[in-house]
């Protein structure tokens, strides 16, 4: 394991240090006792060995190069603590070598870094985000070495793993890439015809959560196919309907989703080692055609991952349907991928930590054209949006210029719990628990309680099966230095589960004690007894565990009798018919080649009831109109908008926009009512309309959750920024806000409210920082409140303090009745034409508009 190497390397380099430094009077005598010890530990962790020694570059002559770390010795005793001249000179000496090395071999300065070394003090250097980032002297002790031989082992070998390197090697522009698209798409044409296979029921499943979120055939109806059929075309594929497009996106989600794994496999068996039997990801490369096949049905059901002591980092889903269609096509583009994926190193994430955060969603937007992406309504969230709102949400844990007592933040490090309840590729859960990881250095923390913590209090939640598989994968990168601490298992607390519409117990005669779960092969019904926070998950442990071992339902049953319902009052006929017939099902699932998909599924589902209460709740959630949700979801949810009192308005109202509701505040209400503990808060990026639209935000302004018993727990707006003329999204116009709600507590008006402009010439990108847009931006402190005091759901005015009161005094009422226009419903296809040409005759040849229809 390269972090045993390194430690005892480090001690070894100490020890040498102490025995010569004191006779070694300069440079050149310093330098002939470390270079071998530095050429030998390459050779011991398999990185490349010194590639330059005295390597001149048009900026100099650098002392050493181990391929991307350059290496600026100095006379022992020359570097201090105080950043005199000479220490300052040192720094910029290796400034200068980094450039002049990056224009020689053509490299991004971002992929290199520098260190200067007098056996004393040691400076790390590198160069990030368009700044230099230069560190103050370090003494030499065992931690500094360790590090410093930490940065020499992932910068000597290997290619960065980086997203622009995954993009240049696996793009659709890559022949790789396009045989394992044709490969998986001939395969998925053929097994999709064979009734009795697995494939088409992994197929359906897939299709049964993503049309919760996406309905293809508006998505890419009518002209909106052109993008995708033209871009598909790069890979050899022909595309020529919506249907045809939902398949495609499958084989593409599987390419994708297989990269995911990949990448995970690789990155344990690098940080970890082969141990306890695990195979390593380098006996990929020469496995014959079925050792590999079994070696990836074990990467699937994420037993390769369990052997490192990683519960549920995969736990079969859809995208394991390959293995059921496999052919010699698969496997020879498989065996490309794996040979490429092989020259990859990523404990390059261990020196650029701020890697992590980007590797997947980069990929994806690189892997998928933006248009193509917005039609499907897939927009990310940039990670200084993510940074600001998190700031606003508690700014003693996330202001990193903000002095907070130990005392005070110790606690609130170890104990605060975080839920993004659609958390996407996780962007917050990675930022979050990067913050973690920084506190707990600084207030030395040991490591294996910082990831106690993390796993106990950071925790995702999402429809979407391939965001789940990409935060889980990006929540182990963020934890990968820590795993060699762990305690016990562990579980990646990020789950394939709906934040709106969680399982609810039936209400009719034969449901009334049962929770349901809807699946592709049919509805399973739950025992209310099992579904507690303290139960539900080791029930569906004990359901796994009894289906791998091919228990009967019999012995199934006395098992959860023992085990988990001992209480004989619980434990009635009912309650043991309803988990007799569940088992039955799912054995028989098991027993067809479904792998225990099913029981999976369950316990993703249900985590909503039994992963308790949150601090925090904070993300992105969805912005999906109302009437652009598809019919069968938004049907199923009707009752929890009534319920909530979100849908006043019916009938013409509706037809005239009244009725255009966004799901993101439905879902706020549904999780700060379930989720989230009395005095928590929760911060959301949102729709600025719901605070200025008369009708589709009027409900959501009361600002309140009714309970069963009558009452209702108040919401207090702490804050709203108003980010509509930044366009933060790329290439969208959406109309951004930041909001944070505290729960239990009034609103009192006004509200803060704080509107942020661009300064004249200015520029930030979607990768900027939050430090480079504030700089490129004004706020304006203004404050908010109902237009009419007397309704607290009118729309709210805005403005500054003073401004506010004197359009008070001049406000009266109007006698023009304002109007949304001409709203179709949804049925503009039906209702608006274009013009195609004139005849002769005079009449007009005219189209349908189809874009956006249903």
């Amino acid at each position: 394991m390269q972090e045993e190497q390194i430690g005892r390397w480090s001690k070894t380099i100490h020890a040498r240090l102490a025995e010569v430094l004191p006779s070694a009077p300069n440079e050149a005598d310093f330098r002939r006792v470390i270079d071998p010890l530095l050429e030998s530990f390459c050779a011991e962790v398999k990185a490349n060995p010194l590639t330059h020694a005295e390597y001149t570059l048009a900026t100099g002559r650098a002392d050493a190069v181990f391929n991307r770390l350059v290496i600026e010795y100095e006379r022992p005793g020359v570097l201090k603590k105080t950043l005199d001249a000479p220490t300052r000179h040192a720094v910029q000496q290796v400034k200068d070598y980094i450039t002049g090395l990056a224009k020689r071999e053509r490299r991004s300065m971002e992929r290199l870094a520098g260190v200067a070394f007098d056996g004393y003090f040691i400076i790390f250097v590198r160069y990030i985000n368009g700044k230099w980032v230069e560190e103050p002297p370090t003494e030499v002790n065992e931690h500094s070495l360790e590090r410093f031989l930490t940065w020499l082992a992932g910068l000597a070998s290997g290619i960065a793993l980086t997203s622009e390197n995954l993009n240049r090697d696996f793009a659709i522009e890559q022949l790789r890439t396009q045989n394992i698209l044709r490969g998986l798409s001939h395969a998925l044409h053929l097994s999709l015809d064979q009734p009795h296979s697995i494939v088409p029921k992994l197929f359906e499943q897939w299709r049964l959560f993503f049309s919760e979120a996406i309905d293809y055939s508006e998505a890419f109806g009518g002209r909106k196919l052109e993008p995708l059929k033209k871009w598909v075309r790069k890979a050899g594929i022909e595309i020529h309907s919506a249907e045809e497009a939902e398949r495609f996106f499958f084989v593409l989600h599987t390419y994708f989703a297989l990269l995911v794994k990949l990448l995970a496999w690789l990155a344990v068996s690098r940080h970890l080692g082969v141990k306890l039997g695990a195979p390593s990801f380098a006996e990929l490369v020469t496995a014959d055609s079925e050792t590999l096949r079994r070696r990836l049905q074990e990467m699937e059901s994420g037993g390769i991952f369990r052997a490192y002591g990683i519960q549920n980092l995969l736990e079969g889903d859809f995208f394991e349907w390959y293995l059921h269609a496999w052919n010699e096509k698969i496997e020879t583009a498989l065996r490309e991928v794996v040979q490429r994926l092989e020259h990859y190193d990523p404990t390059t994430l261990t020196i650029v930590p701020e890697e992590t955060r980007d590797l997947f969603k980069k990929l994806y937007h690189y892997l998928l054209p933006r248009e193509i992406r917005h039609n499907l309504g897939e927009y990310y969230t940039p990670d200084w949006l993510a940074q600001r709102l998190l700031v606003q949400l508690d700014g003693d844990l996330f202001d990193t210029g903000r002095r907070v007592p130990e005392a005070r933040l110790r606690p609130k490090l170890m104990h605060t719990r975080f839920l993004d309840p659609a958390c996407g590729s996780g962007t917050f859960l990675v930022l979050i628990i990067a913050r973690m990881l920084e506190l707990g250095q600084t207030l030395v923390v040991p490591e294996s309680e910082i990831l106690e913590s993390i796993l106990n209090n950071v925790v995702g939640f999402d429809l979407n099966p391939l965001a789940v598989l990409t935060a889980r994968v990006n929540y182990l990168l963020a934890i990968a230095d820590l795993l060699e601490h762990r305690r016990a298992e562990v579980t990646i607390p990020v789950y394939l589960a709906d934040s709106v519409r969680t399982p609810a117990i039936g209400e009719d005669i034969f449901s009334h004690d049962t929770y349901e779960f809807p699946t592709a092969v049919g509805t399973f019904q739950v025992p209310s007894a099992f579904c507690t926070a303290g139960r539900f998950d080791r029930f569906c442990d004990l359901m796994e565990e009894s289906l791998r071992s091919g228990l009967e339902a019999d012995t199934f049953v006395q098992r959860c009798r023992r085990q988990i319902l001992p209480d004989a009052g619980e434990w009635n006929d009912r309650a043991v018919s309803l988990t007799h017939d569940l088992y039955k099902t799912m054995l028989d699932l098991h027993r067809r080649g479904m792998n225990g998909l099913w029981a999976r599924l369950l316990k993703n589902n249900f985590a909503p009831l039994t992963v308790g209460h949150f601090d925090y709740i904070v993300g992105n959630p969805p912005w999906v109109n109302w009437e652009s949700l598809p019919d069968d979801y938004r049907q199923s949810i009707k009752p929890i908008w009534e319920r909530y009192g979100l849908f006043p308005h019916g009938g013409m109202d509706t037809i005239l926009g009244k009725g255009k509701k966004d799901i993101s505040m439905l879902m706020t209400f549904t999780v700060m009512d379930g989720l989230l503990k009395d005095r928590g808060r929760l911060g959301f990026v949102i729709t600025q309309s719901l605070f200025k639209t008369s009708g589709a935000g009027q409900g959501f302004r009361r600002f309140r959750i009714p309970q069963n018993s009558g009452q209702f727990t108040p919401l207090a707006v702490i804050h709203v920024d108003d980010m509509v003329s930044l366009n933060p999204f790329e290439g969208a116009s959406n109309r951004t806000a930041v909001m944070v709600l505290e729960k239990g507590k009034p609103t009192k008006y006004p509200v803060p409210y704080t509107v942020w402009r661009k300064t004249k010439g200015a520029r930030f990108t979607y990768e900027s920082t939050l430090e480079e847009v504030q700089a490129a931006t004004r706020r304006l402190r203004f404050q908010a409140e109902p237009v009419d005091p007397k309704d607290p759901t009118s729309p709210w005015l805005t403005a500054r303090p003073k401004a506010l009161r004197a359009v008070r005094k001049i406000l009266g009422q109007s006698y023009y009745v304002a109007h949304e226009g001409v709203n179709t419903g949804g049925a503009n296809a039906v209702y608006w034409v274009q013009s195609v040409f004139n005849r002769p005759d005079g009449l007009v040849v005219v189209r349908n508009l189809t874009e956006g229809a249903k």
